[in-house]
């Protein structure tokens, strides 16, 4: 059932359609009935589904590019964000790094992409060399 408020002519109208069936369609015009037919059948209205967006939570991050931290004491695996090549490697197994160092430069996509550290801690293995090609979420660089 739909409600619509008309104007015609100056004239104001409530209309109601209650039902439509094939050509021919029930309507209540300011309260009175009418058996209406449709010269061609209405086209049968599909619903559209409601798009509904979710809300963002903001991460509590130092930066888009750093993942999310591991717990204390944990081991972390830096992964690639995407494929690439290797142009650089900045640390070796046994180094100390900060949060936010610069680890690795990644060429990807004809773009040069630091891989910078989640956290702080040691080195405890790099997994790749200058020169390597890597798939997106290999791991790059474990800290401890």
């Amino acid at each position: 059932m739909k409600d619509y408020k008309l104007k015609i002519n100056g004239n104001d109208y409530k209309v109601v359609v209650k039902e439509v069936e094939g050509n021919t369609a029930e309507v209540e015009v300011n309260g009175t009935h009418y058996h209406v037919e449709i010269e061609r059948p209405a086209a049968q209205v599909s619903k559209t589904p409601k798009l509904v967006q979710v809300a963002a939570i903001p991460s509590g991050d130092s930066h888009q590019a750093v993942a999310k931290t591991a717990a204390p004491g944990a081991a972390s695996a830096i992964k690639a964000p995407l494929p690439g090549v290797i142009l650089d490697v900045y640390v070796r197994e046994g180094d100390m790094v900060t949060v936010g160092q610069k680890l690795i430069l990644l060429e990807a996509m004809k773009m040069e992409n630091n891989i910078e550290a989640d956290r702080a801690g040691k080195v405890t293995a790099v997994k790749v060399k200058k020169g390597d090609s890597i798939l997106e979420s290999d791991v790059l660089v474990t800290i401890e």
